[in-house]
């Protein structure tokens, strides 16, 4: 008999999935990583595995303790898949921003959620970082996950992620796109990418209010670049130390309009009921589109799936309010 022994028995080994219509202007194979098949339907189920066994590891995780994250949604998802298997609690902070979706779904397996004001500094105590940081200092036998810096993040999609994609592409792959959030996929995926042919090219999609197109091009972390957006789960406001700068090769911005219509798009024209970043992740790659060659194999992956985001972007009241749609 052929069985998993638990949920998280079934993380990874996502497929590739060649799109078609909406991207009928790229003269390359275009397939997408469809990372909505692992069982908390994010790619964040990978790095929340590898963040919490390297914690048990080295022993800032004991056992019954309490797993305490900053989290657009996705990776407390992640984090509470892992937890209920394993037996610990685990508290998610939230921006307002997230979907009320998100939420719903964080509490449905068990998580507390606390909500933090989007509009304010990284450092302000009432942001999500600041507020995650003081609830793992005020709650016993806690640990403080931040995916942002913890090189778990990255390790998971080197282990994992980047050999998928290298099998399944038979080694032909030539550019890897995706949207940045904490930076673990892009560097994770795309180190082992250029271990393997340093001549992948790999290429981010950042969202307008955020800082890393610009840091990348001048070096320069520009504040005047700040400000809110409605895109999720990519973009920042800060520099996560798993943001691999020297790995990426470019970035390119996507509105918030583009990235809200193109998800739509990938639903209706692809079959593909994705998350918000998998819009951004469509429309970044047609705006490169000069950077492929009919003999390519470009890969793009795709975060997380549409139900996080009926009460938005699958909303026609939202988007016409968001003045998206006439």
């Amino acid at each position: 008999m052929k069985y998993a022994n638990n949920i998280i028995e079934t993380i990874g080994n996502t497929p590739l999935v060649k799109m078609n219509s909406i991207v009928e202007e790229i003269d390359a194979l275009v397939l997408a990583k469809y990372e909505t098949f692992n069982p908390g339907n994010s790619t964040k189920d990978r790095m929340a595995l590898q963040m919490i066994e390297d914690a048990e590891a080295d022993g800032r995780l004991q056992p019954g303790g309490t797993i305490i994250e900053g989290t657009s949604g996705n990776t407390g998802m992640g984090l509470a898949l892992v937890a209920i298997v394993k037996g610990y609690k685990v508290i998610c902070v939230l921006s307002d921003k997230q979907s009320k979706e998100k939420m719903d779904i964080l509490k449905a397996v068990g998580c507390k959620v606390h909500v933090c004001p989007t509009d304010v500094a990284p450092d302000d105590p009432q942001s999500y970082y600041s507020t995650s940081k003081r609830l793992a200092e005020e709650t016993p036998n806690s640990w403080y996950v931040n995916q942002y810096d913890n090189p778990s993040n990255c390790k998971a999609h080197f282990k994992t992620t980047g050999p998928e994609i290298w099998e399944q592409t038979d080694g032909k792959v030539t550019h890897f796109v995706v949207g940045v959030g904490t930076g673990g996929t892009i560097s994770g995926v795309g180190s082992y990418l250029k271990m393997k042919n340093p001549n992948v090219k790999v290429w981010g999609i950042d969202t307008y209010g955020s800082v890393f197109k610009k840091y990348h091009e001048t070096g320069e972390f520009d504040e005047k670049e700040i400000y809110p957006y409605v895109t999720e789960g990519i973009g920042e406001d800060i520099l996560p130390l798993n943001v691999r700068f020297e790995i990426i090769d470019g970035f390119t911005k996507v509105t918030d309009k583009d990235a809200a219509v193109y998800t739509q798009k990938l639903a209706k024209e692809e079959g593909m009921f994705l998350g918000n970043s998998a819009g951004a992740a469509v429309k970044g790659l047609l705006q490169l589109k000069d950077h492929f060659k009919k003999d390519d194999v470009v890969v793009v992956l795709f975060h997380d799936h549409g139900s996080r985001y009926v009460g938005k972007m699958y909303n026609d009241d939202w988007m016409k309010k968001m003045g998206y749609l006439d």
